[in-house]
């Protein structure tokens, strides 16, 4: 039996969303950057083993780098390579790009966090989002809008 596709986002096939971070923090842009990696975690992202949770991106001597992001690596991975599944892995940006996020980090607090991973064109892309974070108040109305659209749904389906 073959796989089932998975949803399509910004660019391809989604590989994992960051849904923790979407609910702490308001995202103000968004950005695509290629991601370097190796080979077993290339074959580890195609099986699924990822977790964007607690990733957030840093930007040191002009680059920028994806930190806390956890691939775990396949059991089938080879003998001689000891995978670290926690390593800080480069982004691929354009200099006005980085230039950009080093401004608003700086100047103006905000925060680089990783929203999803995905497929494009056979490469792995991350979506990052320039964010800043929300406080208690913000997240319980986001949640109660969310409640009230869910029983708006409800109340209109069993209107029918």
């Amino acid at each position: 039996m073959a796989k089932k596709p998975k949803k399509k986002g910004p660019g391809g096939a989604v590989i994992t969303v960051n849904k923790k971070a979407l609910h702490d923090y308001h995202i103000e842009e968004r950005l695509e950057a290629g991601l370097v990696l190796e080979g077993w975690e290339v074959k580890a992202l195609r099986a699924g083993k990822v977790q964007l949770r607690d990733s957030y991106v840093i930007i040191k001597n002009g680059e920028a780098w994806l930190l806390g992001a956890l691939i775990n690596p396949l059991p089938t991975a080879s003998t001689h390579i000891h995978p670290d599944p926690q390593r800080t892995r480069k982004l691929l940006l354009h200099r006005d790009e980085i230039n950009r996020l080093i401004g608003a980090i700086e100047r103006k607090g905000y925060t680089v966090v990783a929203l999803s991973l995905y497929w494009k064109n056979g490469r792995v892309k991350v979506e990052i989002g320039l964010a800043k974070g929300k406080k208690l108040h913000d997240k319980r109305a986001a949640e109660r809008e969310r409640d009230w659209a869910r029983e708006k749904q409800r109340l209109l389906k069993n209107a029918r």
